[in-house]
């Protein structure tokens, strides 16, 4: 029997995610499988991978061919190369103390890359939180501003009425036209 090692789609549209699974080559994508060695899910930054490594190396030892997805999950994981350097033990290129600390050391630097990429994405996140942030203090300064010369036009206008309603109170009334002649007879 041929043994893949594939995804299997799990999740919604547009939101999924995946299981490793180690599966008979001529089974459907989403069918039946033989063992569930870890899972994928592409929607976390950076992509968030939990993989039995034990198992995984143990299958690919087996025989298990992996899809190309898969391969370069393994790889990213070390599965791999940790198989490559059985493989060299096995041959005599080298003991197996010295297979160790190779991988050992890969996983290190592997690490701390992977770290430097969260730090650097965390960073970038701060940055462009603080800039949104400074945008719009800008634009609440310039709506204060604007609400604030809005305010004095009315107070402004306000005051002028007021200054109009007393010039009209304090104006005293015309006098009274003396009367022509022909009107006071005529009373």
């Amino acid at each position: 029997m041929a043994t893949k090692i594939r995804l299997q789609r799990f999740g919604r549209k547009g939101y999924a995610f995946y299981q490793i699974v180690v599966t008979d080559s001529r089974a459907p994508r989403d069918g039946r499988f033989i063992e569930r060695v870890g899972s994928y899910n592409p929607n976390t930054n950076p992509a968030t991978i939990d993989l039995n490594f034990d198992r995984a190396l143990y299958w690919l030892q087996a025989g298990a061919q992996p899809t190309d997805t898969t391969r370069s999950i393994l790889s990213r994981e070390g599965v791999l190369l940790k198989k490559h350097l059985l493989e060299g033990v096995k041959k005599g290129a080298f003991d197996e103390a010295a297979s160790e600390t190779k991988f050992q050391t890969w996983l290190k630097g592997r690490q701390a890359a992977t770290q430097e990429l969260k730090d650097k994405d965390r960073e970038a996140d701060k940055a462009a939180s603080k800039a949104r942030l400074d945008a719009e203090k800008e634009v609440n300064k310039a709506k204060e501003k604007e609400v604030a010369e809005k305010k004095a036009n009315q107070a402004a206008a306000a005051l002028a009425a007021k200054i109009a309603a007393q010039e009209v109170e304090e104006t005293p009334a015309p006098a009274p036209a003396p009367a022509s002649e022909g009107e006071a007879v005529a009373e």
